[in-house]
């Protein structure tokens, strides 16, 4: 497949971003694109918006999988590009588009031409939530098609085009979504002694939270607590009946999660006594450590030096990706792959340099070869 083709089909998918478990459009064209392939050597099968494809080896003595995620984000779309996204108030705007371009690259290199070994190539829906890493691979079908050894990729804005980063161990983090509502007594601004305010309530949590991180977590384990969104009230004279706060919870340590968690739930018990009102808390969507596997890595590195890419070690990060519930019961590894954006990750100018498609289906092949 040639650049100018790369760019066509990411083009195309750029065009129809779907949120999680509504990829429809995205699943109808991508199955056009690989039943479009040669067919000797492949086995499709859906898995509700996802697909699964096997490239069956000539000689197999494993499996190998390499995973794309489909789904866009829900932000609207601010680059002026001529193709963008068509679906008001989503986005591809975490790279999901070349993600999945790259795979089918790939995939169509291995149809016409397929290694020893059996390829399953995964195109997950639902990273971005509500999370779908890890019912598709609790799911009987992938349970009979699972790989020996997995990997995947994650495009880099910061990294120049025909870089690629990764490192053994922790590369992202643990993570969960927080939101906790606030339930108290509104009423006139002007008699506030007769009502239970709850955007004092939550204004006060917030602060509080940080002592969680501060004083409950230990100084050693990465942990981060942050609330990006406070809701309450009605109007500027009537104290809040309700409030509400939205966050997300970040850890080095899978343990850290839990002791947070804990923290937290002892804390609005608290707050529920002492500011007379009720609180209740849902985690939402709730992601695994991406911890990749060392002597993977190694042979990773090894792979990339032997090509025209440049390898650049990476630092832990407290993004979080449903892909480390993949790494966590499958050998196997994640990589960033350089994209030289002006903007980052889930920003609404997001504008990866599309040279960089070719870049990744010829080291995810080459990856698939020598694994």
């Amino acid at each position: 497949m040639e650049l100018h083709q790369l760019k066509q089909i990411r083009q195309k998918l750029h065009r129809i971003p779907e949120l999680g478990f509504q990829e429809f459009k995205t699943q109808q064209y991508l199955l056009e694109k690989i039943k479009s392939f040669n067919q000797e050597y492949l086995e499709i099968i859906t898995w509700r918006t996802g697909i699964l494809v096997k490239v069956a080896g000539t000689k197999p003595s494993k499996m190998i999988g390499f995973r794309a995620d489909i789904d866009g984000l829900p932000i609207q779309e601010e680059t002026n590009f001529s193709f963008a996204s068509t679906h008001e108030g989503n986005m591809h705007a975490c790279g999901h588009d070349f993600h999945m371009t790259i795979g089918l690259g790939a995939l169509e290199q291995l149809a016409e031409n397929p290694i020893e070994d059996d390829v399953l190539f995964i195109f997950q829906p639902a990273e971005e939530g509500p999370g779908g890493a890890l019912p598709m691979l609790q799911s009987e079908v992938f349970q009979t098609l699972k790989p020996d050894v997995i990997f995947g990729l994650h495009i880099a804005p910061e990294l120049p085009v025909g870089t690629v980063s990764t490192r053994p161990g922790l590369l992202f983090a643990n993570t969960s979504e927080l939101f906790i509502d606030f339930i108290g007594r509104g009423g006139h601004a002007a008699y506030p002694h007769l009502t239970n305010d709850m955007v004092v309530a939550a204004s006060t949590f917030v602060t509080q939270l940080q002592h969680i991180v501060a004083r409950k977590v230990n100084p050693l384990d990465s942990s981060v607590i942050t609330i990006g969104k406070i809701t309450g009230g009605t109007v500027q004279n009537v104290i809040a009946e309700k409030a509400r706060l939205e966050g997300t919870i970040r850890t080095g340590e899978p343990s850290a999660i839990h002791d947070i968690k804990e923290s937290i739930e002892q804390l609005a018990k608290g707050f529920e006594k002492s500011h007379h009102c009720s609180i209740k808390i849902d985690y939402g969507s709730n992601y695994y450590q991406v911890y990749n596997h060392n002597d993977y890595v190694l042979q990773f590195k090894e792979i990339v030096k032997s090509s025209d890419m440049v390898w650049k070690e990476a630092n832990p990060a407290m993004t979080g990706e449903d892909f480390g519930y993949f790494l966590r019961d499958i050998p196997g590894f994640m990589f960033w792959l350089g994209v030289d954006s002006n903007y980052g990750l889930h920003h609404s100018k997001l504008n990866p340099n599309e040279e960089a498609l070719m870049k990744g289906v010829n080291i995810v092949e080459s990856t698939i070869r020598q694994l």
